[in-house]
């Protein structure tokens, strides 16, 4: 049995716990939308043909802000297709994912979802196929009062208020070679310092995110930054990160270390921002939009799009059935976005519904939880406050993908305003628990309120529509308060929460 200890103090303090961290994604991808979000026939369709099942279930994982429409998708996406009369907009190819969209839901219907759902959206322009003015026709359409052509149509469609959408992402992934209209980091950085400058124009107030690299194991990363930032650092707020992991050839150690490329790629984005800053002489600091992550298994069969002459709409796609390993690497991925928090400032879950997807639905039928679902909402409910620098003393174990690593990860959070204190945890030891000490003597006078574990003695299990999945996770009655000293043990492959409050 492995022991670790956790030390923690009010003083030191990495930065706030932000909503935005608690984000998700739904793109025009396979079932995100349609018989996803979207479902006309479903029992508990809304008048707009919204499941009220997903709005639930979206509520209860604590969704903070949803990027839409893409992904990949915004790289072909005519916005325009989507609005107005549904019986008179037009059937278009979707090229990133071999698909048919039919255009039933669009920027109207989206922002309509999104009060339903409580979300904030984050909407992203197309910067493949297109430009400067469509991007700015869109921000026209959703953000401008009255009284110009967009608005106005905008108005006449339904909408008398404007949007005022403050997230825009400025394109997508523009250095993959799978992209629609993908460009070098020269003229992208020039596109996009562009259309940024003349979006600012229309609404100064806006918040903007610049395509960083599609991922950390691309050749185009770190130099794709610099070159990026360079060229578009004054009119920017956020650079994009995206990274997915995945278990290969049964290397479980590895995967469950997977958050150490994690902490890697905040680090290294942070330092390349970082140093273009110093050379164009800037003061203001450009941050981090993680705006997408998650666990995907890319090699499956039904990551692969549709071929040939068949061009389906919705079909089945990234549909991956997550088990319980994959649910702890999303708990510590969490945690790495909460430990990084004074750098990425929002961060999306890819994505919400049946694509790699914390919800499941069948099309007029059932809806689920998987694994991941639960170690993202309840730390979406109840990190607060602020977030702590943390010492922890953990045994190492040896993985082949990144050496020596940790057994134990964590991060903690403390809202000063309740006195609350939370504490995230993952042992990603294959083999034994671990028992861990939190150190309290920073926080005197503390008893836990509430301790939960997920996990399984078989990680590979996963959740499907006849389980009920509210067993996960399970309360951890190991977890005392003894001599200023939280003790827990921890299963093997497991994600914990130690919730404490004050005597």
């Amino acid at each position: 049995m492995h022991s670790a200890t956790v030390s923690l103090d009010p003083a030191f303090v990495v930065g706030p716990v932000r909503r935005r961290t608690f984000g998700s994604f739904v793109e025009h991808l396979g079932r995100c939308v349609y018989t996803g979000i979207h479902d006309p026939g479903h029992p508990t369709a809304d008048a707009d043909g919204f499941r009220g099942d997903v709005i639930e279930l979206t509520r209860e994982l604590g969704v903070s802000t949803v990027r839409y429409p893409g992904g990949n998708f915004v790289s072909g996406y005519r916005w325009e297709d989507a609005v107005g009369p549904v019986e008179q907009r037009p059937r278009r190819l979707d090229l990133a994912w071999h698909s048919t969209e039919p255009n039933l839901v669009g920027v109207d219907e989206f922002m309509r979802w999104a009060a339903k759902a409580g979300v904030e959206p984050m909407m992203a322009v197309n910067l493949g196929t297109r430009g400067v003015q469509e991007a700015l026709d869109l921000l026209e359409y959703c953000n401008v009062p009255g009284g110009s052509f967009w608005a106005d149509q905008r108005r006449a469609n339904g909408a008398e208020d404007p949007y005022r959408i403050k997230m825009w992402c400025l394109g997508n992934e523009m250095d993959g070679p799978w992209q629609i209209g993908s460009k070098t980091p020269q003229e992208y950085g020039r596109l996009a310092a562009e259309t940024a400058r003349a979006m600012r124009m229309i609404d100064p107030g806006l918040e903007l995110v610049v395509c960083g690299s599609s991922g950390s194991q691309m050749p185009t990363f770190g130099e794709w930054e610099r070159v990026v930032l360079t060229e578009a650092y004054e009119h920017v707020d956020h650079v994009s990160a995206h990274a997915y992991y995945w278990e290969e050839d049964g290397d479980l150690a590895s995967f469950l270390a997977s958050v150490v490329d994690m902490d890697h790629f905040v680090e290294s984005v942070a330092a390349t921002a970082d140093a273009v800053r110093a050379a164009r002489k800037q003061t203001k600091r450009v941050h981090i939009s993680f705006d997408e992550w998650n666990v995907w298994y890319q090699k499956r069969a039904e990551s692969r799009p549709p071929s040939g002459d068949d061009w389906p709409v919705a079909p089945v796609l990234l549909e991956d059935r997550y088990n319980v390993a994959d649910a702890v690497v999303v708990g510590n991925m969490l945690i790495s976005l909460l430990r990084n928090t004074d750098r990425v400032h929002s961060a999306s879950m890819a994505q919400l519904v049946n694509v790699i997807a914390p919800i499941m639905t069948e099309p007029g039928g059932r809806i689920w939880k998987q694994t991941i679902f639960h170690p993202f909402a309840l730390t979406a409910r109840h990190a607060a406050g602020e977030v702590l620098r943390l010492a922890i003393d953990s045994p190492v174990h040896k993985t082949a993908r990144f050496g020596e690593v940790a057994v134990l990860d964590a991060v903690a959070t403390h809202d000063a305003g309740s006195g609350d204190v939370v504490v995230f945890a993952v042992n990603r030891s294959l083999t034994g628990p671990v028992v861990l000490d939190v150190d309290l003597r920073g926080f005197p006078g503390m008893r836990v309120a509430e301790a939960v574990t997920l996990s399984n003695p078989d990680h590979t299990w996963s959740a499907t529509a006849d389980d009920d999945t509210s067993v996960l996770p399970r309360p951890n009655t190991s977890a005392k308060v003894a001599d200023d000293r939280v003790r827990a043990e921890l299963p093997p492959v497991s994600w914990s929460m130690l919730r404490l409050v004050r005597e």
